[in-house]
């Protein structure tokens, strides 16, 4: 009886555990920088994998709405996102997302589809495509007025005159999305990824979820101002890195004061400490590793936190640290977290985009 009951307990928490992952998506084309794109056929083969493997593809709203009222989703789900709007979106990609019935997120400037809009060689959706899609039920979500980096403060304004300008840009990118749309999320994708906690904090006061580009799984426990999402585009686009990524499961990781920073000056950050809000993995199993920099020693605190030492000066640009670890109640499965940081060059100067 006791062992029908664990088993029964055991096959509730497998279905209703909370772990989704989202997709993060630019360019579906042959033609176009690698670095933010995936062939039509490798996109495909992405979306072939999640019908073999009976992955749950949901929309956008339908995770953040569940995070939000804290209710657990199936197992193995997905959603599905693009940044930026490019045109190859709609004759690439859209094809395909149909013949799988899957549906998606598409983030926009409403600042560069209104400069863009008529003109024949755009790289971008227009309005009226946009509207098209949407009526069909795709998610047309906000990315910024002009694709402007949240954290670099123009020159001449001060912090408070650029959160100021951001916020009017920001309200007014969405009521535009909104009248030609008929859609307001309210849901907001950092520009190059780029945010710190005073960002997150003004996000939070405008009522806005707002979308990194870190790699890790979502859960109940998430930040809304800073959601990751897999970037899925090449170098990532081989199918041994997706399979990982959608088997993953959100490593509930806090970080204090300090340790939430995102931006530092070369050579300015040294270490950082992480508690975790979970046992459920083997410690042993444990890894992190920092680009540029590689796998990073562990010291233990205590029994849920822990230090990296930096081996070496984390490197200029953005940069991310990758902890992983194999869970204990779910074989084959890995707990994802990644910390991003943004690293000026010495002396303060911003790296270039």
């Amino acid at each position: 009886m006791k062992k029908g009951l664990l088993a029964l307990l055991l096959c509730y928490f497998h279905i209703t555990s909370f772990a989704a992952v989202i997709l993060q998506y630019h360019h579906v084309n042959d033609s176009t920088p690698k670095s933010t794109s995936i062939t039509p056929q490798q996109f495909e083969v992405h979306l072939q994998y999640l019908k073999d493997h009976q992955f749950n593809v949901v929309p956008l709203s339908q995770v953040i709405n569940d995070i939000k009222n804290q209710q657990p989703l199936k197992d193995k789900t997905v959603a599905i996102t693009f940044d930026d709007a490019y045109i190859d979106v709609l004759t690439q990609a859209k094809p395909i997302l149909d013949k799988f019935n899957y549906p998606y997120t598409i983030y926009v400037n409403p600042g560069i589809i209104n400069s863009n809009e008529g003109r024949k060689s755009s790289h971008y959706l227009s309005w009226p495509q946009l509207k098209a899609m949407a009526d069909e039920g795709v998610i047309i979500a906000n990315h910024g007025f002009e694709h402007d980096s949240m954290t670099r403060i123009t020159e001449g304004l001060t912090p408070e005159q650029w959160l100021t300008k951001q916020t009017t840009l920001l309200l007014n990118a969405e009521n535009i999305i909104k009248e030609k749309t008929g859609q307001s999320w309210r849901y907001f994708a950092y520009p190059y990824g780029e945010y710190d906690p005073v960002i997150q904090a003004w996000v939070k006061a405008n009522n806005f979820t707002a979308f990194s580009q870190q790699s890790g799984a979502v859960g109940l426990h998430t930040n809304l101002t800073s959601v990751p999402r897999f970037p899925a585009s090449m170098p990532y686009d081989k199918i041994s890195g997706l399979r990982d990524k959608l088997n993953s499961l959100p490593f509930n990781i806090q970080l204090q004061d300090e340790q939430a920073e995102t931006i530092f000056e070369y050579q300015q950050a040294k270490s950082i400490t992480f508690t975790i809000e979970t046992d459920d993995f083997y410690k042993s199993q444990l890894n992190c590793y920092i680009s540029g920099l590689g796998k990073q020693k562990i010291d233990w605190q205590d029994d849920n936190s822990f230090t990296i030492n930096f081996s070496g000066d984390l490197p200029t640009g953005r940069v991310r640290c990758n902890c992983t670890a194999a869970s204990i109640s779910q074989p084959g499965h890995y707990y994802w977290y990644s910390k991003p940081w943004f690293i000026l060059k010495a002396g303060g100067e911003w790296y270039h985009l």
